[in-house]
C-alpha cells in the first residue's frame, strides 16, 4: 500500500519527536543507585560479590555469649519507654545497610536501589520483590510507609531525625517515593535508606491476649522483623538468647554474605561490671570490650590472659572521635552562665589523671568532632569565617579572636592559677565566697551533682570533685543503678551526666537532636545539654544544606568552634584504638571494617578446632 506523502511526513515527524522525547527523558531519568554515600563514591561496585571485610565462605554455628551491665524490661526498641534489650536490631532490615568499614555509605537491603533528582527534593526505591518477614510475609511498599510514620510516633528522636520527610507512598509494586519539604538536602536520601522496616500485619493486629498492638508502649512481646535473628527465649532482665534465622531472606545477597555466622548469640546481665567481668574471666563470657585504662593495664593477670587463652588486642580504627564530656543541664538555672561552664573546666586536671588513672593511654579531646578533617583548628578563614560572619553578634567574641584549646596543667602552678581565673569567673557571674561556699544574691549555693551509671567511673569522678570544693562548688557524686540512670536521662533530670555525642566523618541532620533548639525540651532527646542557641541552629542548617564536601566540612568547623566557646560541655579523652580482650575461639576475616574493627557479631565466626583446644587446655 502506498503511503499519502504529506502522511508519511507527518509520521515521520511524529516518530521523530516522539523518539528525541524518549531520549530526553531518558537522559533526565535519575540513575537508580546500589549504594549512597555523602564521602565520594561507594567503594563496592554495583556487581560486588561480597564485602572486602568479611570472609564469604565463613561457618555457620556456635554459641556467642555477651556479658551485659544492666537490665531490660522492653523487647520494643523503637519507643522511649522502657529499657530495651541488647541486640535487638538483629532481628529487623532496613532499606539500605551501613557498611562498617566506609564513613556514611549505605548499600541496599530490602530495597535493591534508589534514585533522586538532582535537587534532592524525594527519593524513589526499589523493593526487592523476595524481601520477607520473618514469618514469611513479604515486605510491601505499604510496610515502608507505615514504617515512617510508626517510628515518628514512637520516638520523638525519630521524629526529629525524619522531620523534613513529609511523605511516603507507593508508586508501583515494588516501589515507594519519600517527598521531601525542602530542597537541597543531600542527605535526606541517606536517612531515609536508614529507615528500619516494620511489618504492618504485626502491628495493625492484636496480641494473644487480645490488646491492640502499639508501638509507642514497652512490650515483652516477641516482635516479628526480616532480620538475620529472631529471638530464641528470654528471662527479663537477666538473659536473652537470638538465633540466626534459618530463612532469612537475605543470607546469600552480596550485602549480607559472610556475616551474622552465629547459630545463637546469647546476652546475661549483671548488676555492674564486677560480676560481669569475672564471668569473662571464668570462661563463660567469650569476648570483652575494655573501656578502663586502668583495667586494661592492671586486671589481665588472670590464668586464661597469661597462658594465651585470652588474648588482649589494641584494634585501630578510623572513626570520628565525638565529643565524650561532663555535660552541663543548662536548663538548670545555675548552668546558664557560660562563665559558671568555663569555671568548671578550668579546674579538670586531665594531665594528672592521665598520669595516675589512665596509664598515660589517652588523648584529651578539643573538639566535637576531633581525630578528623572535621575538627575546627587555628583561626577561621574563608568559607568558615564568612559562614561565622553571617551570625557575629550572636556568637562568643573569642570565636573570631583565638583558638579554643582545652586547659592543660604542665607547669607545676598551672593548676592553682587556673584555680584563679576559675574563682574569678564566678565571682563576675555573681557567686561570693560565704563559709566556704560560693552563694549568689538570692541565698542559693552554688550546687552540682554528678550523676554516674558506672561504679568504676567514680575513682575518675572524685579527685574532679576535690577540685570543684576548692574552690566553694558544693559538689556531689551519685551512682544509680541502670533503670533509674536511663529514666533520668530521658526526662533530663540531673545536673551533671558524663555523656557523648558520636559522630560520623558526614555530619548531617543528627546535629539537630544533639545541639538543635527544638529538641532541648523532648523527652528522650539526645540534646541532653538543652541547648536553644539560634546560632546553633543557623549552622545547622548550614551543615544540612551543604552542597558540596567542602562547604560541609566549613560549615562543621564553624559549629565546632561556636559550641566550644559556649562551654557547654568539659570535654574529656578519646583512644584512636579500641581495646578488646577475646577467647582464642574464633576466626575472623583477614581485614577488618575499618569504622568497628570489634563488630563480633557481624564478621567473625566460631572456630570449633581452637574452641575444643581452648576447653582442653583449660582442663588440664
Amino acid at each position: 500500500m502506498r503511503m499519502n506523502k504529506f502522511f508519511g511526513l507527518a509520521t515521520a515527524s511524529v516518530l521523530s519527536l516522539f523518539f528525541l522525547t524518549t531520549l530526553a527523558d531518558a537522559a533526565e531519568a535519575p540513575v537508580c543507585r546500589h549504594a549512597v554515600s555523602l564521602i565520594g563514591e561507594p567503594k563496592m561496585a554495583a556487581d560486588f560479590k561480597n564485602f572486602d571485610w568479611v570472609n564469604p565462605d565463613a561457618p555457620k554455628g556456635g554459641t556467642l555469649r555477651i556479658a551485659e551491665i544492666g537490665g531490660f524490661d522492653s523487647l520494643n526498641p523503637f519507643t522511649v519507654n522502657g529499657s530495651s534489650a541488647d541486640g535487638l536490631g538483629g532481628l529487623f532490615d532496613s532499606l539500605f545497610a551501613g557498611s562498617p568499614d566506609e564513613p556514611s555509605t549505605n548499600y541496599g537491603l530490602i530495597a535493591e536501589c534508589v534514585s533522586y533528582p538532582d535537587d534532592f527534593s524525594s527519593a524513589t526505591f526499589k523493593l526487592r520483590p523476595e524481601a520477607k518477614f520473618n514469618d514469611a510475609t513479604p515486605v510491601t511498599p505499604e510496610d515502608v510507609v507505615f514504617s515512617l510514620e510508626a517510628l515518628k510516633l514512637a520516638s520523638p528522636q525519630q521524629a526529629l531525625y525524619y522531620k523534613n520527610v513529609v511523605k511516603a507512598e507507593k508508586t508501583g509494586d515494588h516501589e515507594v517515593t519519600f517527598t521531601f519539604d525542602t530542597k537541597g538536602n543531600r542527605e535526606l536520601p541517606m536517612i531515609v535508606s536508614e529507615l528500619t522496616v516494620l511489618p504492618q500485619h504485626y502491628w495493625s493486629s492484636k496480641t494473644e491476649s487480645g490488646e491492640a498492638r502499639d508501638i509507642t508502649k514497652s512490650s515483652m512481646e516477641k516482635p516479628v522483623g526480616s532480620g538475620p535473628f529472631q529471638i530464641k527465649s528470654f528471662e527479663p532482665g537477666r538473659n536473652i538468647v537470638y538465633q540466626r534465622a534459618a530463612n532469612y531472606w537475605a543470607k546469600d545477597l552480596p550485602v549480607s554474605k559472610g556475616q551474622w555466622n552465629f547459630d545463637e548469640v546469647r546476652h546475661e546481665y549483671y548488676k555492674d561490671r564486677l560480676p560481669a567481668f569475672e564471668t569473662f574471666k571464668n570462661g563463660l563470657a567469650d569476648f570483652w570490650p575494655e573501656s578502663s585504662s586502668s583495667a586494661w593495664a592492671t586486671q589481665y593477670d588472670f590464668p586464661a590472659a597469661k597462658n594465651g587463652l585470652v588474648k588482649k588486642e589494641l584494634l585501630p580504627h578510623e572513626r570520628v572521635a565525638g565529643m565524650q564530656a561532663f555535660v552541663f543541664n543548662i536548663r538548670r538555672p545555675q548552668f546558664q552562665d557560660a562563665r559558671v561552664r568555663q569555671a568548671f573546666g578550668l579546674v579538670l586536671d586531665f594531665e594528672e589523671l592521665n598520669k595516675k588513672i589512665f596509664n598515660g593511654s589517652y588523648t584529651r579531646l578539643g573538639s566535637y568532632f576531633d581525630n578528623s578533617e572535621l575538627k575546627a583548628k587555628g583561626m577561621p578563614e574563608g568559607r568558615e569565617l564568612e559562614i561565622l560572619n553571617e551570625i557575629k553578634s550572636e556568637v562568643p567574641p573569642e570565636v573570631f579572636t583565638a583558638e579554643w584549646k582545652p586547659v592543660a596543667n604542665v607547669a607545676p602552678d598551672d593548676l592553682r592559677n587556673h584555680m584563679r581565673q576559675a574563682v574569678k569567673l564566678l565571682q563576675d557571674a555573681g557567686w561570693s565566697l560565704k563559709g566556704g561556699s560560693l552563694t549568689n544574691s538570692a541565698g542559693e549555693k552554688l550546687n552540682a551533682e554528678i550523676l554516674l551509671v558506672q561504679p568504676d567511673f567514680e575513682r575518675v569522678v572524685l579527685p574532679y570533685l576535690e577540685n570543684l570544693k576548692k574552690i566553694g562548688i558544693n559538689a556531689t557524686l551519685r551512682t544509680i543503678d541502670p533503670s533509674q540512670y536511663e529514666r533520668r536521662a530521658k526526662s533530663h533530670d540531673y545536673d551533671i551526666i558524663v555523656d557523648s555525642f558520636g559522630q560520623s566523618h558526614s555530619p548531617g541532620n543528627e546535629q539537630r537532636f544533639y545541639f538543635g533548639s527544638a529538641s532541648a525540651d523532648r523527652d528522650g532527646s539526645r540534646n541532653s545539654i538543652g541547648i536553644k542557641n539560634p546560632a546553633v541552629d543557623k549552622l545547622i542548617d548550614k551543615i544540612v544544606f551543604s552542597k558540596n564536601r567542602d562547604e560541609l566540612v566549613a560549615a562543621t568547623h564553624a559549629l565546632d568552634r561556636v559550641l566550644l566557646w559556649n562551654f557547654y560541655v568539659v570535654p574529656q579523652w578519646y583512644l584512636p584504638t579500641d581495646r578488646m580482650a577475646v577467647w582464642d575461639i574464633f576466626g575472623r576475616p583477614q581485614k577488618l571494617p575499618s569504622q568497628v574493627p570489634g563488630r563480633v557479631e557481624q564478621t567473625w565466626w566460631f572456630d570449633a578446632a581452637k574452641a575444643k583446644a581452648v576447653e582442653a587446655a583449660r582442663a588440664k
